[in-house]
């Protein structure tokens, strides 16, 4: 028998996944901010886009926070 969908921890999960990428993605500008100029120019480009990646899916986790939230009538 398929499992059930609970989808009562979904936003829990959506923002700890946003504070996760929020971290990474500040992590990672601290790294440039400090090491840009030993880094080579594709190295810097890779976190550049790896970044630009990331503030994509932090749309996304919102957008579906906001669709969750409409879903349990908040």
């Amino acid at each position: 028998m398929a499992k059930q969908d609970n989808r009562a921890d979904n936003v829990e999960h959506l923002q700890k996944n946003i504070d996760y990428t929020i971290s990474s993605l500040e992590e990672a500008e601290e790294y440039l901010d400090e090491h840009a100029s030993e880094l080579s120019p594709e190295d810097r480009e890779r976190i550049m886009a790896k970044n630009e990646r990331r503030r994509d899916s932090l749309d996304a986790f919102r957008s579906e926070i906001r669709d969750e939230a409409k879903d349990r009538g908040q």
